[in-house]
């Protein structure tokens, strides 16, 4: 269904998954290691992780009001307002974030509906992009924005970021999604080695159980998460081209792929003793609770182990483990004959066609903007301009540079390219089926059925 990954889906990731395997291997070892108002936008005084100058002209907008409407919340919000805070700067402009809730669809909708669109919005899901397309909502890129993408950025992400080859969409902030997190402590007193496969894996976990300390702490409550989870074990064992069938619904969810996949899920969901909490505990556990439940209590955390992308740094930063050290990651662990590269990402799409919008999607499409939020880490900039520099340590720099290498061959989050009905829905569709198959794993069959259920009326076919 995603016109906008057609293009490139018949490659495969083997070439990208091992050049980004083998800058991640080296994590597990890896430690941590004012501004400008001029006249024109142009040069820029330096910031913590910044060049000395600027990289792109901006128009002057004094006067001009702009809005910009994201779901981020807490330090998430707070790294972005700095980077509109810089714009601000070297425009003239005034820019409001305005709070949306999830989905930003559903939310969009409402305030178009009423007359008042934010000018620009952050789109969590290529699907998004697609509905605001077809709704008629997003405006194209204008030249300069449609020039800074072009020099900054991989064809694979301004793909994805356009619709029927028009592009609509610049990827300001993307995420590694194939990490699993770890306390080094647990491990080191448990004598468990990083996994390098599933198997392995749960060898792994059941070591830590045995050592007294519960070995995977999983946000159920967060259904995105377990869309993760299923997405990094099926492009692992199913490979590449089954996931974009899939993705597109070009094969049902009762296939035996599938099967295989939520069966593979459930070695692991279906021993509760290897869960923080086990399945109820996990279906009250959000996503932040789920990182720092894993940092925080000494030697007897909650959980030893956390898997997501490479935005956990943000919560573990709300505890006093430090990246690197007390906080290590290995890659997800191969589940088939390659292991998973599985990606997400933000764009900002403009609803209303000003000077503005154009001017500040220009910018976030530069390496300034970047150089901003990644110097206060959690952030992870599929922008190939960016000096790796800007980010604060070893292990984001280790990521950054594998999801450079990667190049056009990556697997976007399925579940951020399918609609968003049945996709990005918290209590419906695949968040909600997933969160009922943590509950009861030996229920393959019929997950499989209410995945493929919701997926016809969302796909309608």
């Amino acid at each position: 269904m995603r016109t906008t990954r057609t293009a490139r889906t018949a490659r495969t990731a083997r070439s990208s998954a091992v050049v980004a395997l083998a800058a991640l291997g080296a994590l597990t070892l890896a430690g941590c290691g004012g501004d400008g108002e001029d006249g024109d936008g142009g040069a820029a005084d330096a910031t913590p992780g910044s060049e000395s100058s600027a990289t792109v002209e901006l128009p002057r907008l004094d006067g001009q009001k702009i809005e910009v409407a994201a779901v981020w919340t807490g330090p998430e919000q707070e790294n972005f307002t700095k980077v509109l805070d810089e714009f601000e700067k070297r425009t003239g402009a005034t820019v409001t974030f305005v709070p949306a809730q999830d989905p930003i669809v559903n939310f969009l909708g409402t305030k178009i509906a009423g007359g008042s669109p934010p000018d620009v919005a952050m789109l969590p899901q290529v699907g998004a992009v697609k509905q605001a397309v077809d709704q008629k909502w997003a405006k194209p890129l204008g030249p300069e924005a449609k020039a800074e993408l072009a020099k900054n950025y991989a064809k694979g992400w301004q793909d994805l970021g356009s619709v029927d080859g028009t592009p609509y969409g610049v990827y300001f902030k993307a995420a590694n999604k194939s990490l699993v997190w770890y306390n080094n402590t647990v491990f080191e007193n448990a004598g468990a080695s990083v996994p390098k496969t599933w198997k392995d894996f749960l060898t792994t976990a059941e070591t830590i159980s045995a050592s007294g300390v519960t070995p995977v702490s999983v946000a159920g409550a967060d259904g995105w998460t377990l869309t993760d989870w299923f997405e990094n074990v099926y492009l692992s064992q199913a490979g590449p081209e089954k996931y974009d069938q899939l993705a597109k619904h070009e094969i049902k969810w009762t296939d035996p792929s599938v099967a295989r996949a939520l069966t593979t899920l459930g070695e692991l969901f279906g021993k509760p003793e290897l869960i923080a909490g086990g399945a109820n505990g996990a279906l009250q556990t959000e996503f932040p609770k789920s990182v720092t439940q894993t940092f925080t209590g000494g030697d007897q955390p909650k959980g030893a182990m956390v898997f997501e992308g490479d935005f956990v740094t943000v919560n573990i930063a709300q505890t006093d483990a430090k990246i690197g050290t007390d906080a290590k990651v290995f890659p997800f662990p191969t589940v088939g004959d390659r292991a998973p590269v599985v990606t997400g990402g933000d764009a900002a799409v403009a609803l209303k066609d000003t000077k503005g919008a154009q001017a500040l999607l220009t910018f976030l499409a530069s390496p300034d903007a970047a150089r901003i939020w990644a110097g206060s880490g959690g952030f992870i900039s599929p922008n190939k301009s960016l000096d790796v520099a800007a980010y604060p340590n070893d292990v984001q720099r280790d990521i950054a540079k594998a999801l450079i290498a990667a190049g056009d061959d990556f697997r976007f989050d399925m579940s951020d390219q399918m609609p968003q009905s049945f996709g990005g829905t918290p209590g419906k569709g695949e968040w909600k089926a997933l969160q009922d198959f943590l509950k009861n794993p030996k229920d393959v069959t019929g997950t499989q059925a209410r995945l493929e259920a919701d997926a016809a009326k969302a796909y309608k076919n």
